[in-house]
């Protein structure tokens, strides 16, 4: 495996990154393409991870203040367990701080939590459901 992760930068890049929330959330998980794709796009910060020039992990970051709102975290199959998804995530870290965000939030799948509690987020809500799926808000600090 040859990975790297990268803020999206060009048109490619960010349609590679839809392409893989399209694989996980929409195809793999069930979630309609209305829900997914929630008119937020244009105002958020791409990222996506390649294994050579094959994208298999994707996620957004959406500005509100000097807070970020981390979303649409995502890896193929195939990539899971391989520590993808904390690469994606401390570039996100990286990503925030540089724009002036202090605190960062996200609705965790319930499946999920465990691995952002590992990266040191916090249960912040109640359960709820979101698209069909329990979630619970995080949030975490950054240094």
């Amino acid at each position: 495996m040859n990975i790297r992760t990268i803020v999206a930068a060009t048109d490619k890049e960010i349609q590679d990154a839809l392409n893989i929330r399209i694989d996980v959330f929409v195809e793999e998980q069930q979630i309609s393409k209305e829900l997914e794709f929630d008119g937020l796009d244009d105002e958020c910060i791409h990222f996506v991870s390649y294994d050579g020039e094959q994208p298999i992990a994707a996620g957004r970051l959406r500005k509100m203040e000097t807070t970020g709102k981390v979303q649409r975290i995502c890896v193929l199959k195939d990539y899971r367990g391989k520590q993808i998804g904390n690469e994606i995530m401390n570039l996100i870290h990286k990503t925030a701080k540089e724009h002036g965000m202090d605190h960062l939030v996200l609705h965790a799948q319930e499946s999920a939590i465990p691995f952002y509690e590992k990266l040191g987020y916090h249960i912040s809500s109640e359960r709820f459901f979101e698209a069909g799926i329990p979630h619970a808000e995080m949030k975490y600090t950054l240094n």
